[in-house]
């Protein structure tokens, strides 16, 4: 059976010296992906940190992945983004999934709910925080579930 080992990614929808973080991101992903038999990488499509982490998985993947990998998209809900260009998200993700808890959201909990979700299947946890906002929150509840977290801004 194929040992699957889940990361997701969370920070703040903006961050100053943002790029700074990228070569931080890349040894952390070449150590993963070097050690683990077949790796899942869950992110999400909010913001700034979303693009980096995304970018940054894809560099990874070429440089040192060998076929054990999948870089998944994980949408709170069919967003019109999404259902407007499905050829071009699939093109890029290797896989997108709608969470289905948060799509039976309220609207204003959807992204909390799918986080949650992202949190639950994950075994690491990278983020960038350095203040409250959702980010902060679905790192919170990681840390209650005994989640091993990396906070790249520490």
């Amino acid at each position: 059976m194929l040992d699957i080992y889940t990361v997701t990614f969370f920070g703040h929808r903006t961050l100053p010296n943002m790029f700074a973080l990228e070569d931080k991101i890349m040894a952390i992903l070449r150590e993963i992906i070097n050690t683990h038999e077949y790796v899942e990488f869950l992110v999400g499509r909010d913001g700034d940190f979303d693009q980096l982490v995304t970018s940054a998985i894809r560099k990874a993947t070429e440089a040192y992945g060998y076929g054990n990998t999948a870089l998944v998209l994980v949408l709170p809900y069919e967003r019109a983004e999404y259902r407007d260009n499905k050829e071009s998200f699939e093109d890029y993700y290797d896989e997108v999934q709608i969470c289905y808890e948060s799509s039976q959201a309220h609207p204003k909990g959807a992204i909390f709910e799918r986080n949650k979700q992202m949190v639950d299947r994950a075994d690491l946890i990278i983020c960038a925080i350095e203040r409250d906002g959702g980010a902060a929150k679905a790192v919170k509840y990681a840390e209650k579930l005994g989640k091993k977290i990396i906070n790249l801004l520490e």
